[in-house]
């Protein structure tokens, strides 16, 4: 079974090199190791100090990678898709090159990185996964896709699809206008059943979880709180926090006095903040990490005899448990105000907003004949009591 984890924090906290850290130390531990990268930034490259291929190439034993390039996956994977947007453009007046171009929409690279993902799991070629991801609100947009592409496809693509047979034809003699075919909502269809899969995979606290590396410094400290609300909006696991550039006990110059002080206390912020997750810590290095031997000591540093492909947290997300004669939806919802939440229900779907993220939970059939009696936000952790059999 290939184990994931996920890295995501703030732009410049680090967690590129603690990504690479990570994949560098469980190669050299023997673990079959596959890095990947979800930021169209492609610095993990300059991490290793490898070139990477936009096809798996292995840097080192037991350790692959890959770089991926957005136009390339759109012309091998999704021609049929490519070809129809660009004729698209061309119709609407766009220069050819420009058109092959723009042809390739923002966003590319982490629906490519989510389809690799789930490819790359089911070969059983690797012991683990590690991806580093984009910056964490291009973090949650990408773990999002799954749930936020469902509703569309359940919903309107359907209707989409008999609507396009109708009205396509007439659009395409009429007015010139390249009308999306079978081949093109069968290439839809088919990305949206492997975005499916990928979500069912990194949902499986078992096999995936994400780590979010800050730096003991405010403004990061509190946006890491929201990405951890986020995710465990959407469901997913974290197992783990890594403090990155902790100022180390052998800095005794008095001008650093006040900032070891700072960063003490933001430190033990981080600990109660995100009790129970471990806290992973390192120091701030004296040099650049760049190439397989400096991220492999800094990833030892960094977990200390800890496996590096363990579960570091067993917590779940998400829980249903019986309670006498009802049943009790629990999902985890750290550092959120009850001013931020919205709870609704339409049909098998409990409606969740925490500030500008919405998730449309598909209640599991011992939930779904139920009706809604008690809600109740308390210490984190939303619950949502079910009653008897019957309708909202």
């Amino acid at each position: 079974m290939t184990r994931i984890v996920l890295f995501t924090g703030k732009g410049g906290v680090g967690k590129t090199t603690v990504a690479a850290a990570t994949a560098s130390l469980a190669a050299r531990r023997g673990t079959r190791t596959l890095v990947l990268s979800t930021d169209p930034a492609h610095s993990l490259a300059d991490a290793f100090g490898i070139p990477l291929a936009t096809e798996v190439s292995e840097m080192a034993p037991n350790l692959w990678g890959q770089q991926l390039d957005a136009q390339d996956r759109m012309e091998a994977s999704w021609g049929e898709i490519r070809t129809w947007l660009v004729g698209v453009l061309d119709w609407a007046g766009v220069d050819a090159i420009e058109a092959e171009e723009l042809a390739v929409v923002p966003g590319l690279d982490e629906l490519f990185a989510l389809t690799d993902l789930g490819r790359f799991a089911g070969t059983g070629d690797y012991d683990l996964i590690v991806v580093d991801c984009a910056p964490t609100a291009e973090t949650i947009r990408f773990l999002s896709l799954p749930d936020v592409l469902s509703w569309y496809m359940d919903r309107l693509f359907p209707a989409t699809r008999r609507v396009n047979k109708v009205v396509g034809p007439v659009l395409k003699r009429v007015a010139g206008v390249p009308t999306a075919d079978d081949r093109v909502l069968g290439a839809t269809e088919r990305l949206y059943d492997e975005l499916r899969a990928v979500k069912v995979l990194l949902s499986d606290t078992a096999r995936a979880s994400v780590r979010l590396v800050v730096n003991p410094e405010r403004i990061v400290i509190a946006e890491a709180r929201r990405t951890y609300t986020y995710l465990s909006l959407f469901g997913y696991a974290v197992d783990a926090v890594v403090a990155n550039r902790v100022l180390p006990a052998s800095v005794a110059d008095p001008f650093f006095d006040r900032w070891k002080t700072l960063q003490a206390g933001y430190l033990d912020d981080i600990a109660d903040a995100f009790a129970p997750l471990p806290v992973l810590r390192a120091d701030l290095a004296d040099d650049e990490l760049v190439g397989l031997e400096a991220l492999e000591a800094f990833g030892a540093e960094l977990y200390r005899g800890n496996d590096v492909d363990a579960v570091l947290c067993t917590a779940e997300p998400l829980r249903v448990h019986k309670a006498g004669d009802t049943m009790v939806l629990e999902v985890d919802l750290p550092f959120t105000r009850r001013s931020e939440l919205e709870l609704g229900r339409h049909g098998d779907e409990l409606l969740i907003r925490v500030g500008p993220y919405r998730r449309a939970l598909l209640l599991p059939d011992a939930l779904r004949r139920r009706r809604i009696d008690a809600a109740a936000l308390e210490d984190g952790c939303l619950r949502v009591v079910f009653g008897s059999a019957g309708t909202d």
